[in-house]
């Protein structure tokens, strides 16, 4: 029996619609509402693991606080990433994460990042002090690296000293290390890794190690709001997992606390910090 064409070309197209339609409703999406301490490597992450699993990851980044508010908000997300141990610890209290789901991915450690070759000669925290030096930090009161700046600042009681130089407070972690690459300010509180995203414009100056009362790592968790637990799983095993690592050291992010204590021996991993009520605004 014979077909008549258009009826067979009708036949065919409306197939491939059909498909179309339920690899549409069918592909998995996750949502992730991330630090964006992780940005870059976890935006090569994403893509990799997309191609190989088809599961769809939707990124959303900002600073920690900012993006653990709109966690709780809105009540939807499947996955909560932070640029430090602190905000997780506050996911964890707020009920919003599954603590058994809670991974480290990699280690972070504080640093100055200046322009190139480093015009002003910084050298060291007393610099930041210096007339004319102007400074900038992520904000601490919703930015995991700003409160790390603040807390090695009053540490070291230097901040009413460097306060008069700070002249910005950026919104995010990528927002502060780009105020380096377009030449806002002539250096930053933020993480060494900042200097390897852009290493052509950003150089850094390790603080000493008897500088560093804390070190941080990025923890991810799977959120109560997930739909789909197991697709969310997926993705922070693939994470934490050889073939993710390798992603991150590519934009060199520390591995290992082993390698996170040689530029601070002694300093504490992550843990809660308590902004002092004079950095509040």
């Amino acid at each position: 029996m014979k077909i008549d064409k258009k009826i067979l070309m009708g036949l065919i197209l409306i197939a491939i619609i059909a498909g179309c339609i339920e690899n549409e409703e069918t592909q998995k999406t996750i949502m992730v509402f991330c630090g964006s301490a992780s940005k870059p490597a976890m935006e090569e992450a994403a893509r990799i693991f997309e191609e190989k699993t088809d599961i769809k990851v939707e990124l959303n980044f900002g600073g920690s606080g900012t993006m653990l508010s709109q966690l709780k908000m809105s009540k939807q997300g499947d996955i909560y990433s932070s640029g430090s141990p602190d905000y997780m610890i506050k996911a964890e209290k707020d009920g919003v994460v599954y603590p058994e789901t809670v991974k480290k991915i990699v280690y972070l450690v504080p640093a100055i990042c200046v322009q190139e070759d480093n015009p002003k000669n910084i050298q060291s925290l007393e610099d930041l002090t210096k007339p004319g030096v102007t400074v900038g930090i992520c904000a601490p009161e919703s930015c995991c690296v700003g409160g790390y700046a603040v807390e090695i600042l009053e540490y070291n009681n230097m901040s009413e000293k460097v306060k008069p130089n700070i002249i910005v407070h950026a919104e995010s972690c990528s927002k502060t290390a780009t105020l380096i690459v377009m030449d806002k300010v002539d250096a930053i509180m933020g993480w060494r890794v900042f200097s390897e995203w852009t290493p052509n414009d950003t150089d850094v100056v390790y603080l000493k190690p008897e500088e560093l009362p804390s070190i941080a790592y990025i923890p991810i968790a799977v959120s109560i709001y997930t739909k789909d637990r197991k697709s969310a799983q997926k993705f922070i095993d693939f994470l934490v997992s050889e073939e993710g690592q390798k992603i991150f050291a590519r934009y060199g992010y520390i591995a290992t606390e082993e390698e996170a204590r040689k530029y601070a021996p002694n300093a504490q991993i992550g843990g809660e910090y308590e902004l002092p009520d004079n950095w509040k605004t």
